[in-house]
């Protein structure tokens, strides 16, 4: 299937509008960074630079290539829409209202409406020659498939499908792993997997552009598994830690966890959509749309589909592997919690959306599933990141709070904002993440913010300007975007009658709002820690641990390592005075920069559109080329920019800084420029507080509930009754039937094999022997003795013949 859409008119006049080659051959951006895995691989050990110069011209040109795509898009999109209104206005004017209509003729030369528009015309009674039209032109995605393989008779495609979401995401993750893959040639320099590292990097990077462009449920599938691998790779590339390795694998089981219900969803939709429309995603998503499949099955496949959301982007109560996978290198924590595998789960729901939002009723409701995963998510983030002292920590804990806001808005209907959301975040959460690592690798390798951080702004002045406009997007203040995204959100859930949205969701409002003060308090904490009061790092020396000398080799993230770029044998903390932060190199401040300045313009991307000041042509220019136009996207409202919820968000983003501002302030005048916390604060004077902050320190137990209750019950009761089991009942059962079977064949071979079939084998014998004795009596051999025997016989069978007769 060629990517050229045309929009024909059922008369057989067409306007033909053809995608660019980019958008024709998407294939092109997961192919380039597979090529640069298996170049690395084979041959980047080969490489003065170790094959670190293959990935970064690899990622060079898909970022290029992908803002070629973005381009040939918009040209794209709006050359179809172009077309789509010239042939309604031509099938508008030919509704003209007159004689010829009433007697059912139609006008001369009247085009009827093109099948491939999703066009509303209204004609207003009693309006001689006036049309009153709407016309809402659609965008088809541009599509290209193969045969994968057929089995019985049911062909499986492997292709691409592009529409502005796809094309987002290009640009998203190719420019976040561009960047990670330049800041890495500095961040693990010396690292004795350095040539694995970049390899599996590009081919991270390769599995997540398969997934946003894939065509079909299976490719997808296939692509999703890749992701899922590439990040057990790269969580445990130190494995020689334990803890290291053990975070790969949580993050990979609980994944398998949330799997189950990717592939039985995913089957139940293939069933319920039809075995016609194979696994084909836009298959699916009309035959929903057109309303062929029945609810129930949609209930249930949204349901399953969710289980995976959950495990592969962090939802409540999957969400336990995303703080331990900190574990990796900080530049790997950067691509997996800004652009590639936590928005894997929230790119699944917005690319199948008509399935969730027909299968949890989305539209005209004030609860669903959807929404109320994504509710707590963002609560159990928001409050689990104030008890981290690891910064990157704070940081995956706001990750998990963000995912949950992006699913919230999925949940209430607000596509858009949700996405825009997505896109915001990958860029300054890529920030924060490299921030976090540029102030480790100024604090000797460290992430505790209180032993070993703060002053840095002084030290620091890029990677503290850039953390500081990061900071203020996720916090959500305006002039930055995260301000316009988080606040589409909250207009979207059409809460306390502010604005009319899809449902009236009135509770998730204020979950939303709390959730923004929230940010901005845990923020607030975290730049406070890091960048303000006195450096707290050279106060003390702290001896490098025993194990430290292994993690020497391999790494920069590891704690308490000395730094490999100083001389061998420097201590992680010198004495007090020596070895002082400083910024770090260009190579790591380029991209910190970069995104910065990236964080600030996508606030004019989607500019409300009730904002009449600005000119038509930039506003809502996100939702314009990103959102869906077509028969495969439900018909979903669009809340205005509410000018009560904006002053109710800044208001409460503000007191929680200002809460966090005070307390902190409060330290310092009672504990000095060292103190990190008051020495008898809430809880130590009570006991609620206490509690509470046990619970939040030991994240709502439950790691305990999963490590100490389920997989310590399932490694130690539960494996020695099965043990139990095996032994005394199963190979019971075993030993008895073997048992019962010597003894059977004891039995059959002393009677029935002995006495039955050898008794009558034997009588057989015996009898054939007495028989042939006794005709041997008979054939004597002589002729006399057998004439008479016949005579007999003959004279015998004449009496019967004559008795008989008579």
């Amino acid at each position: 299937m060629l990517g050229v859409v045309t929009l024909a008119a059922e008369s057989g006049e067409a306007a033909a509008v053809t995608a660019g080659w980019l958008l024709r051959n998407a294939w092109v951006f997961p192919i380039i960074p597979f090529i640069s895995f298996v170049l690395i691989l084979f041959f980047g050990k080969r490489m003065p630079d170790k094959g670190s110069s293959i990935g970064v011209a690899a990622l060079a040109l898909t970022f290029v290539l992908g803002l070629g795509a973005a381009l040939q898009w918009v040209d794209y999109a709006n050359r179809s829409e172009d077309a789509a209104h010239h042939a309604t206005d031509e099938h508008a004017a030919a509704l003209v209202v007159g004689p010829a209509a009433e007697a059912g003729a139609a006008p001369s030369g009247e085009l009827a409406a093109p099948a491939s528009l999703a066009a509303e015309t209204q004609v207003e009674p009693g309006a001689q020659g006036e049309v009153a039209a709407e016309a809402h032109a659609s965008v088809a995605p541009v599509e290209r498939t193969w045969t994968w393989w057929e089995s019985g008779g049911l062909e499986f495609e492997v292709g691409t499908l592009v529409d502005g979401l796809s094309v987002m995401m290009i640009f998203v993750v190719s420019l976040v792993a561009l960047l990670v893959h330049v800041y890495s040639t500095d961040y693990v320099h010396g690292d004795v997997r350095y040539t694995h590292f970049f390899a599996f990097l590009s081919l991270f990077t390769a599995s997540m552009l398969g997934l946003v462009t894939s065509h079909g449920l299976v490719q997808f599938i296939t692509c999703w598994e890749l992701v899922g691998t590439c990040s057990y790779v790269l969580i445990g590339h130190w494995w020689e830690e334990k803890n290291n390795g053990d975070a790969a694998l949580k993050a990979f089981i609980t994944n398998r966890v949330g799997d189950i219900g990717l592939l039985v969803g995913m089957i139940v939709l293939f069933f319920a959509a039809g075995r016609g429309e194979s696994f084909s995603i836009l298959g699916i998503n009309e035959a929903v749309v057109s309303g062929t499949v029945s609810h129930t099955a949609l209930v249930v496949a949204s349901l399953c589909l969710l289980a995976a959301a959950m495990s592969k982007s962090g939802q409540f109560f999957l969400h336990t592997w995303l703080p331990d996978a900190m574990a990796g290198p900080t530049p790997v924590s950067a691509l997996i919690h800004a652009a590639t595998m936590v928005v894997a789960g929230v790119f699944m729901i917005a690319r199948l959306y008509p399935v969730f939002f027909d299968g949890m009723a989305i539209a005209g409701s004030s609860i669903n599933m959807l929404v109320l995963v994504g509710a707590l998510t963002t609560l159990v983030g928001g409050s689990l990141a104030f008890v981290q002292t690891d910064i990157k920590r704070v940081l995956a804990y706001s990750t998990v709070s963000q995912l949950g806001y992006m699913v919230l808005a999925l949940g209430v209907g607000a596509w858009t904002a949700a996405v825009f959301h997505l896109f915001t975040h990958a860029l300054f959460k890529a920030c924060l993440f490299l921030g976090s690592g540029s102030v480790s690798h100024a604090c000797h390798h460290s992430f505790d913010m209180k032993k070993d951080m703060g002053g840095l702004r002084k030290y620091m002045p890029v990677t503290h300007g850039t953390f500081l406009v990061a900071s203020l997007a996720l916090a959500g203040l305006p002039l930055f975007a995260g301000f316009w995204s988080k606040d589409e959100i909250l207009a979207g859930t059409g809460g306390l009658g502010f604005t009319d949205a899809n449902g009236t969701y009135h509770l998730f409002l204020l979950i939303g709002l709390f959730t923004g003060g929230l940010t901005a308090a845990y923020m607030t904490r975290c730049y406070w820690l890091t960048f303000l009061g006195e450096w707290r790092g050279g106060r003390q020396h702290v001896p490098v641990p025993a194990a430290a000398g292994a993690s020497v080799a391999h790494g920069h993230d590891a704690h308490d390592a000395h730094d490999a770029h100083d001389a061998p044998g420097h201590d992680a903390h010198d004495a007090p005075g020596h070895g002082e932060p400083h910024e770090s190199g260009p190579r790591i401040t380029v991209p910190l920069v970069i995104l910065a300045v990236l964080t600030f313009l996508a606030t004019f991307v989607n500019i409300p559109g009730s904002f009449d000041f600005v000119p038509e042509g930039w506003r809502l220019r996100f939702e314009h080329y990103v959102e869906p136009k077509g028969d495969y996207f439900p018909a979903i409202s669009h809340a205005e920019f509410s000018p009560a919820v904006a002053l109710l968000s800044l208001l409460m983003a503000g007191l929680f800084a200002a809460i966090a501002l005070l307390y902190y302030r409060k330290v310092r005048a009672e504990g000095g420029i060292y103190a990190t916390e008051l020495a008898h604060g809430p809880t130590s004077r009570s006991r609620i507080a206490a509690f509470g902050y046990r619970v939040l320190e030991n994240k709502f137990y439950l790691d305990w509930l999963y490590e100490g209750v389920i997989i310590a019950f399932v490694k130690g009761p539960f494996a020695r009754a099965t043990y139990r089991f095996d032994q005394e009942v199963v190979d019971g059962v075993v030993d008895g039937v073997g048992v019962g079977s010597r003894r059977a064949g004891r039995y059959v071979y002393e009677y029935v094999d002995q006495k039955v079939v050898d008794g009558a084998i034997n009588g057989s014998g015996v009898g054939a022997g007495e028989t042939g004795g006794l005709l041997r009596r008979i054939q004597t051999g002589r002729v006399q003795q057998y004439a008479a025997l016949m005579f007999g016989a003959a004279a015998l069978l004449a009496g019967v013949l004559v008795v008989v007769v008579q």
